[in-house]
């Protein structure tokens, strides 16, 4: 009998893109996009990894787009907030239909679908083996879910933040406007932040500087990525001091 693979890390955060819930159209919520993705999920779980979650919600509401078509700036990212909440529920769904114990924790208090943000309770729920999902992002506008991401990954001691993503790490520039884009294996926050690399934003690359919380940035639509990366193969960029 074969052994039980062994995970490179035992708490992980993992950032989701809102996309990555919807179709090719981008817009939305696909139930197909939302159970595979479960899937790869359970599958980590199922390592014995600790799985914390934060997702966006630009398949629905980005805050930046409606104030650029004319919505007051902080109203637009609460609306952008509350569109993740959906993003969460839409995901906790599918893994509890795969039998995997979820709780969804909103940085915006809404007690009927959501329990509110409290670290050690969500340090709990994942010693109790539940994939914790964080929606609302910070809870604060001028934020975005990067940022959310790189402060709970902090706050509830994940050993990485994994960025899943439809492009397979972090180029020199646009891949898919310039076809001789460099690929990174490895790039570090100073780099990133000096070359604005748009993969995340700089508030939450700062964070994770300050921290040495290391960011991996892969392309999740890869077969069984999602593990892969979490048993230590070398998939997409690296980001560390």
């Amino acid at each position: 009998m074969n052994a039980a693979p062994t995970p490179r890390y035992r708490r992980i955060l993992l950032k989701l893109t809102g996309e990555a819930l919807a179709d090719e159209s981008r817009v939305g919520i696909c139930p197909e996009a939302i159970h595979a993705l479960a899937g790869q999920i359970r599958d980590v779980r199922e390592l014995g990894v600790q799985v914390v979650i934060v997702v966006g919600g630009g398949n629905i509401f980005r805050g930046r787009v409606g104030s650029a078509r004319g919505i007051e700036r902080a109203t637009g990212d609460y609306m952008g907030m509350l569109a993740t909440v959906i993003n969460a529920l839409a995901l906790q769904d599918a893994l509890e239909k795969l039998g995997v114990p979820t709780r969804v924790q909103s940085a915006i208090a809404m007690a009927q679908v959501a329990e509110s943000f409290i670290r050690r309770r969500a340090v709990r729920h994942l010693e109790k083996g539940r994939v914790v999902i964080f929606g609302g992002g910070t809870g604060n506008p001028y934020f975005s879910t990067d940022t959310a991401a790189a402060l709970r990954a902090n706050e509830i001691g994940a050993e990485v933040v994994l960025k899943a993503t439809k492009v397979d790490g972090i180029y020199d520039s646009d891949p898919q406007a310039n076809p001789a884009a460099k690929r990174f294996d490895t790039i570090t926050y100073q780099e990133a932040l000096a070359r604005r690399l748009q993969v995340m934003d700089a508030t939450a690359f700062s964070l994770c500087l300050e921290n040495k919380m290391p960011i991996i940035v892969f392309n999740f639509t890869q077969p069984d990525s999602i593990r892969r990366v979490v048993l230590g193969e070398r998939l997409g960029t690296r980001v560390t001091g």
